[in-house]
């Protein structure tokens, strides 16, 4: 889906679970030089005040989505439908979409200014079947506790809300047998650091010289 866009970028996909130190490992990458495509950010802008995407959420799903700024509360949203898997369908049908579009564009840009490597990081690569597509795939992994420790430190969730998020994914064990790489977050930073640094030495690697 992304992969084979123009003749010379070739992205790579990064995955995991909900705080499984995706970001931890994308600002590596960036620091290191790749450039990171955000899914994450991708679906802030596909929805942002003005847009089809929030009228759209807003149609489906009521005004009480929407903050005091006009902007969508991101936190009240996720209450509604991470623990309705039905109401969560109903918003990737929405904003996946969008998000696919809007990485196509940046792709393309990538392969126009010559960039021989870059990486596409989302949490649903498998689930939505893109495994193939963004090969090699790296997949960042810790155990359940730590997801959730970090998703109450960071989001004040509450244990339940935290464990309701992350149960409403595919679990890490099933991304990582499908991944060709697997970083191990639940150390220390410089742990984390230093298998990102190796992944992509491999990468690199196996891609040819085209990738410095």
């Amino acid at each position: 889906m992304y992969r084979a866009i123009g003749n010379r970028v070739h992205l790579f996909g990064l995955t995991g679970g909900i705080a499984s130190g995706k970001s931890t490992v994308a600002a590596r990458l960036r620091a290191l030089g790749v450039p990171v495509i955000d899914a994450d950010q991708l679906a802030r802008e596909v929805v942002a005040p003005g847009t089809d995407g929030l009228r759209e959420i807003v149609d489906q799903f009521g005004a009480g989505v929407i903050g005091a700024s006009g902007a969508l509360d991101r936190k009240a949203l996720a209450k509604l439908v991470f623990a309705d898997e039905s109401a969560r369908r109903k918003l990737n049908a929405i904003t996946h979409p969008r998000i696919a579009a809007r990485a196509r564009e940046l792709a393309e840009a990538l392969a126009g200014t010559g960039e021989p490597l870059a990486c596409y990081e989302a949490a649903l690569i498998v689930e939505n079947g893109l495994t193939d597509a963004l090969r090699p795939l790296v997949v960042c992994s810790c155990p359940e506790e730590v997801q959730a420790a970090r998703l109450c430190a960071r989001d004040g969730a509450s244990e339940d809300e935290a464990l309701a998020r992350i149960r409403a994914q595919k679990p890490l064990r099933e991304k990582v047998a499908v991944a060709d790489h697997v970083i191990d977050t639940s150390g220390s930073l410089e742990g984390t650091v230093k298998q990102t640094d190796d992944v992509l030495r491999a990468i690199r690697a196996r891609l040819g010289p085209a990738n410095p």
